[in-house]
């Protein structure tokens, strides 16, 4: 069975739960990696999205960005309760480009 799930800080999360996706409380950027880690292990049920606050991810860019190449999970950079520091739509314009081969956003 395929799985979503949502890493961030605690009053960034609860709301996910609260939709049924699988949400992960951390409060930092080491917890949010050794998370991610524990989560796509090979010997668990696999999740194919997990959505990953900015603010915690902007630290562990190299750690995520070996994902990239897997076909799953799809890491989702999302805005924390802050808002947002752009590193998510970056992200996206990348993807977009990628998959399209010019930026048409």
């Amino acid at each position: 069975m395929y799985k979503i799930a949502v890493i961030g800080g605690p009053d960034s999360v609860i709301g996910f739960r609260a939709l049924g996706l699988d949400a992960y409380p951390v409060s930092s950027s080491h917890e949010a990696k050794q998370t991610l880690r524990e989560i796509t292990k090979p010997s668990n049920d696999p999740y194919v999205i997990i959505y990953l606050e900015e603010t915690l991810a902007e630290p562990i860019l190299d750690d995520i960005k070996k994902y990239n190449e897997l076909p799953t999970p799809a890491i989702i950079l999302i805005p924390g309760r802050d808002g947002p520091i752009g590193i998510g739509q970056n992200a996206l314009q990348q993807a977009v480009e990628k998959a399209v081969g010019t930026n048409i956003l």
